[in-house]
């Protein structure tokens, strides 16, 4: 019996990696490139459509105990990360272009994968017997988030993501602009552009009177008049109508960077992150925007070093959509009205490239035992990934909004003792314990590492 899974994207990737490697053929639909996205650029499998970064790496930050969770299980998005991984400072970034055709790679190779191109309109009948998968992502098309719409029983959460320009690597003059990471973690890996008191407030103002995308303008063919702004992909923008101050605070904050002209901290920031593995192409991290094109080659051409900036990307905004999770989903995220039938990936309501593909892992996992009739295997709140679909699950929660993993989530950290250990031994000693959890379930849910003939055999 096949698993049908709708989406390449980390989700639907990592999911199918996970039933391959437990001996369950997968037939695995991408619409890319037969019909794209507004925000997708190639056909490619697991496509990061907005930063190349996964964020930070320690384990005293939870989306590092994540990362090394999804390890412990033999995650093919952490394994091709690491593979296709470029310097980032404290952070894990990739070059996208290797990162995704490696992740192509793999699945294309594997024996019990089945890659369709071409779009499903409609979601597939699903049973226990024959599950199927939904991992389309917030992007999901309109004639497919009807058909879903229609099953979950509930209205769709709309939000609108936003993603910063990406600038040509030879375009940008390097003698105004300083090589430092934060605290010298990971060297010189960032560009800084430092802003003195004048120069910042000097950009913010014509930030504040640049022409925007919205209203009853269509952007990427989408209204945005009435959508809100997910609070971890904020628009330069929006942070800045909160307060003149916030993105000071916040992508902009200068802390642990000196500026080499004047041997002090600046009063402010704009870091530009690798993109690709030779440095030809690079991110204006947090600059997130809403503006529209000329106003955005305005404003960034005047700050110093961008002077000749090339954008081989400039930013934009696009709908994003997300199931009620809470009402209509189980912490194995089947749903509910409809035992066979799983969500995986930011469709859930899960934000962030780590946690789709945890999302995945988990939806991937739990088909594979139901199509072997096996117990559904049960991923505790005391782990980042158990927190993580607990949050996404839970029935009692109001207001519900997209989450990145934290140990605000994880009440083994919660509860530990606050006192004689500091914030950070504290979110060590939780992350320890959560990966003993993360090996014990592990060894209960058997990751092939080769595929018998036999298995293999029966596929074709």
């Amino acid at each position: 019996m096949r698993v049908k899974i709708i989406g390449a994207g980390l989700a639907g990737s990592e999911a199918s990696w996970q039933l391959a490697r437990r001996g369950v053929a997968v037939e695995l639909h991408e619409m890319r490139p037969e019909k794209m996205t507004k925000a997708h650029k190639t056909g490619k499998p697991a496509e990061l459509v907005c930063s190349n970064s996964f964020r930070g790496a320690a384990l005293s930050n939870a989306v590092g105990l994540l990362k090394g969770e999804l390890k412990v299980f033999n995650s093919l998005i952490m394994d091709c990360a690491l593979q296709a991984e470029i310097p980032a400072g404290g952070a894990m970034a990739v070059d996208r272009d290797r990162f995704s055709g490696l992740v192509e790679e793999k699945l294309k190779a594997e024996p019990l994968i089945d890659y369709v191109e071409g779009e499903v309109d409609e979601v597939p009948e699903a049973s226990p017997e024959s599950p199927v998968i939904v991992a389309t992502g917030p992007l999901t098309s309109p004639s497919l988030a009807a058909s879903i719409e229609k099953l979950t029983g509930e209205e769709h959460l709309a939000f609108f993501d936003a993603i910063s320009p990406i600038i040509l690597g030879e375009s940008i003059n390097t003698d105004l602009v300083f090589k430092q990471s934060r605290y010298d973690k990971g060297g010189d890996d960032y560009l800084n552009i430092p802003f003195n008191k004048e120069e910042y407030h000097s950009f913010i103002e014509a930030v504040q009177s640049a022409e925007l995308y919205g209203g009853k303008e269509e952007v990427e063919s989408d209204k945005i008049d009435n959508l809100r702004p997910f609070e971890g992909c904020m628009p330069v923008e929006e942070m800045i109508s909160r307060g003149v101050d916030t993105p000071r605070f916040g992508p902009m904050k200068p802390v642990g960077l000196v500026d080499p002209r004047t041997g002090e901290e600046p009063w402010a920031v704009i870091q530009l992150r690798m993109d690709d593995s030779d440095g030809h192409r690079w991110n204006m991290v947090g600059m997130q925007t809403k503006m529209k094109r000329p106003d955005q080659e305005r404003i960034f051409k005047s700050l110093p070093g961008l002077e000749n900036a090339e954008f081989v990307r400039f930013g934009s905004v696009h709908r994003n959509s997300f199931i009620n999770s809470p009402c209509c989903l189980t912490p194995e995220l089947q749903l509910r009205s409809q035992p066979g039938l799983f969500f995986a990936g930011q469709i859930t309501g899960v934000e962030g490239y780590v946690e789709s593909t945890a999302a995945g892992l988990v939806a991937g996992i739990g088909a594979a035992h139901l199509v072997q009739g096996k117990a559904l295997p049960q991923f505790t709140d005391q782990t980042a990934i158990g927190a993580l679909v607990s949050y996404v699950s839970d029935p009692e929660r109001k207001d519900f909004q997209p989450m990145n993993i934290s140990f605000g989530l994880m009440p083994g950290y919660l509860n530990s003792p606050k006192r004689r250990i500091s914030k950070k031994d504290r979110r060590i000693k939780a992350a320890n314990f959560a990966l003993e959890q993360a090996e014990k379930l592990a060894s209960e849910v058997p990751f092939l590492t080769e595929i018998p003939r036999e298995i293999a055999l029966e596929s074709v």
